[in-house]
């Protein structure tokens, strides 16, 4: 191309943020069905941003905030509204933060405050009793370890950190889906359980059992449910108000989890699942 031709060629049109949102391995050029769902995810999240700064605007601000059609920003605050993340003060009036952003926040808190609560008791347990030691929380249909201190006696290098494990067949998992109320455990219990190994349970009315069996004696047990030669022994964390948010487990080779063990660690981890509740505002 020429200089005078360059010089006529148009310039490529930039997004309006700067921002270059090309993806790899299409020739530069986003599919037109994710370069749209990124752009409105994008908007959306502006749209939560620009409430939080300002505490309330009309549909007007907002599209001059985001530089897009009036009719533009009145979809995306009409399903921002319909996920209870914004709320209007009354029909036409200014826009706010809804309480759906509290209780996402309010979940992340809570994550954030077991995880510094429970590295203490975490390690101090692993410590006692040289095993590895995890916390859980329950994230939708699954447990999910967000804390992990190994002991001295631990023969795995095995990570659980971040791992999502199934409500069914793990000892945390157990121990968290005992205490949900009953419409949850009942939507676990419809779906299939997966075997996982021999020995998993997959049938609803067992499971059902033994998660009473959980509530009435404060602990579960998972028996080489997820990993053939793995036994684990958890215990409930709860809140201030009593809810269970969390579990403490501690996870032994079956070889070295007898039935003469097994009462020791048992009540060391439903300590630390009390000493972790105490710290999270519950009143033992």
């Amino acid at each position: 191309m020429t200089d005078t031709a360059k010089a006529q060629a148009p310039a490529r049109k930039q997004p309006a943020n700067g921002a270059d949102r090309r993806v790899p391995g299409t020739g530069g050029r986003p599919p037109r069905g994710a370069a749209s769902a990124v752009q409105s995810v994008d908007r959306a999240v502006t749209v939560l941003e620009i409430l939080a700064r300002l505490g309330e605007a009309g549909v007007t601000e907002i599209a001059d905030e985001l530089g897009v059609h009036k009719s533009t920003a009145f979809r995306l605050l009409g399903v921002l509204e319909h996920r209870g993340l914004v709320a209007q003060e009354q029909e036409r009036g200014k826009y706010y933060l809804g309480a759906g952003v509290l209780r996402l926040a309010g979940a992340a808190a809570v994550r954030l405050d077991i995880s510094q609560e429970g590295a203490a008791v975490c390690r101090t347990l692993a410590d006692e009793l040289g095993e590895t030691v995890n916390i859980a929380v329950l994230e939708s249909d699954a447990a999910v370890n967000i804390m992990q201190a190994r002991g001295p006696a631990s023969v795995t290098a095995q990570n659980w950190l971040g791992r999502r494990t199934p409500l069914h067949a793990t000892s945390s998992g157990k121990a968290l889906l005992a205490y949900q109320p009953r419409p949850v455990r009942e939507a676990v219990l419809a779906r299939k359980l997966p075997r996982l190994t021999e020995r998993t349970v997959t049938s609803p009315g067992e499971l059902r059992d033994q998660l009473a069996e959980v509530v009435e004696r404060g602990f579960a047990v998972a028996v080489e449910e997820l990993e053939l030669g793995l036994r684990a022994v958890a215990a409930p964390v709860r809140a201030h108000d009593g809810s269970v948010i969390g579990a403490i487990s501690v996870s032994v080779p079956a070889y070295r989890l007898d039935e003469e063990r097994l009462p020791e660690v048992v009540e060391r981890t439903v300590a630390a699942g009390e000493e972790l509740s105490r710290r999270m505002g519950y009143a033992c």
